[in-house]
């Protein structure tokens, strides 16, 4: 199979009706028309093979993390999808592969209205790139830089089940000696492998929360980014965050690693001022996406833990360094 056979086979589709691609697959580009007076909001992704997913990871999973990942930073800044194009490098053409990764792929864009316009293959080491294009109304993008003290700060859904079953994966002793039945260990599971961004909230939230990211490489390490575009700092209450049923049996330590500095969660993390808490919660109402109230933005730089037993202390601004390790 050559790769116009191979576009052609498993990504070319017609252009969605009342889309705002006006041209797909198939030319030299695509042509989309966003919404009049919006921004174009873009932003672009790698998953390499090793580094980002395991070799022989299932290729439908694959698909729909690859775009899930992507479309998380368009509901990071409160943007609606526009399309996406896609860069694939493969070892070898495999036709049942290909399919699989289609599906699990353009599930999802059917499903969130974010269409396949464009893109690449090629043969090399497995790597999968996306670009995704979206649009929100000028002065409603939820940026890093916008966070003020005094703020409340909010996370969607949870985190840390990711971490843990890639902990698990890794055969990580004090992961591995957790006793999960077969639901539990299904649903973090599901979580490192299909996360669902959080697209509804994102645009709900425009023009309400003020700054906001997708979590990505740990909360901690990600609310860093926040902190120092917009120069605060934060305190977080341990108490607030929201635990799964997966980490209740870690001791402290690990379970802190999960929920601070774990990674692949894909949740929203954003801060609002305390007099629109009733609009947070009618966004959440109106997204089905469940939010929590986990710490403030504070005038002092710097992370801060307020512990369950009360304490407060310093804490690290570490995540995923995709250069090197945590840290």
């Amino acid at each position: 199979m050559g790769e116009f056979e191979l576009i052609r086979r498993h990504f070319q589709r017609s252009a969605p009706e009342g889309s705002a691609v006006v041209l797909g697959v198939g030319d030299d580009c695509a042509l989309l028309q966003p919404p009049p007076g919006e921004q174009l909001a873009v932003s672009c992704d790698m998953l390499v093979e090793g580094r980002h997913f395991f070799p022989g990871a299932d290729p439908q999973a694959l698909g729909h993390k690859a775009l899930a990942v992507n479309l998380s930073d368009l509901a990071a800044m409160g943007a609606r999808p526009l399309g996406f194009t896609l860069a694939l490098s493969l070892p070898a053409v495999s036709d049942a592969w290909l399919a699989a990764f289609s599906r699990g792929l353009l599930a999802l864009s059917d499903r969130l209205a974010c269409p396949l316009v464009g893109g690449d293959t090629t043969a090399g080491p497995l790597n999968l790139c996306i670009t995704v294009l979206g649009s929100v109304a000028p002065g409603r993008a939820l940026q890093r830089s916008a966070a003020r003290p005094g703020d409340d700060l909010w996370l969607s859904g949870r985190t840390g089940e990711a971490r843990l079953a890639l902990e698990r994966r890794l055969g990580t002793p004090w992961a591995g000696s957790l006793v999960l039945d077969a639901p539990g260990a299904a649903a973090i599971e599901a979580r490192l492998h299909r996360p669902e961004p959080r697209l509804a909230l994102g645009m709900a939230l425009a023009g309400v929360a003020r700054a906001a990211l997708d979590v990505s490489d740990g909360l901690a390490g990600d609310l860093g980014h926040v902190l120092a575009a917009s120069q605060v700092g934060a305190c977080i209450d341990e108490a607030a965050l929201p635990l799964a049923p997966a980490l209740g049996g870690l001791p402290e330590a690990h379970r802190r690693e999960c929920l601070l500095h774990g990674g692949d969660d894909y949740e929203l993390l954003f801060t609002a001022d305390p007099a629109r808490r009733a609009e947070v919660l009618a966004a959440a109402q109106t997204s089905q996406t469940v939010v929590t109230r986990i710490g403030r933005i504070e005038e002092r730089p710097g992370l801060r833990l307020q512990t369950a037993g009360g304490a407060v202390q310093d804490w690290p601004l570490r995540g995923f360094d995709h250069f090197g390790t945590s840290g």
